[in-house]
């Protein structure tokens, strides 16, 4: 059997391909993803203890799809609200990890798993109805003295 060169120079370009096509998620969705939370009332400053704020409502940011954090509205007149954002695999991102077992092998699972490219924040958008603080007026009521 004679070696024949053309052949191995293009099954070697095909097996490149195929791996190039690896990371499925990290080359289609990216890494990072726009987070909004909204407010009813609008207008309530918004803090999250890795750093984003914003001073008014609606408020969207560009974070790691991975990043896990809390976040803290709040307005005057009305009670603080904290929660916390998690991820999970969203339908996209687990099609896109789909592909990398077809197609990408352990290799595009592993870069999608480190960047988190197969991943979305949760809730996105974040929808917050504010509660209005209850204010006691403090009354006094004492007896005549007679």
């Amino acid at each position: 059997m004679k070696f024949n060169t053309r052949l191995a120079l293009r099954a070697t370009l095909l097996a490149c391909a195929a791996f190039s096509l690896g990371a499925c998620a990290t080359v289609t969705r990216g890494s990072h993803q726009a987070w909004t939370v909204e407010t009813t009332p609008g207008g309530a400053a918004a803090k999250t203890n890795i750093g984003f704020a914003c001073d008014a409502t609606p408020c969207t940011w560009k974070m790691a799809r991975k990043t896990e954090f809390d976040i803290t509205v709040t307005k005057p007149g009305y009670k603080p609200y904290t929660t916390h954002i998690t991820n999970q695999i969203g339908g996209k991102g687990g099609a896109a990890l789909a592909g990398n077992v077809l197609v990408g092998g352990i290799i595009g699972i592993g870069v999608d798993a480190a960047t988190g490219a197969s991943k979305d924040l949760t809730p996105n958008p974040l929808r917050v109805t504010l509660e209005p603080e209850t204010t006691t007026a403090a009354s006094s009521t004492a007896a005549p003295i007679n």
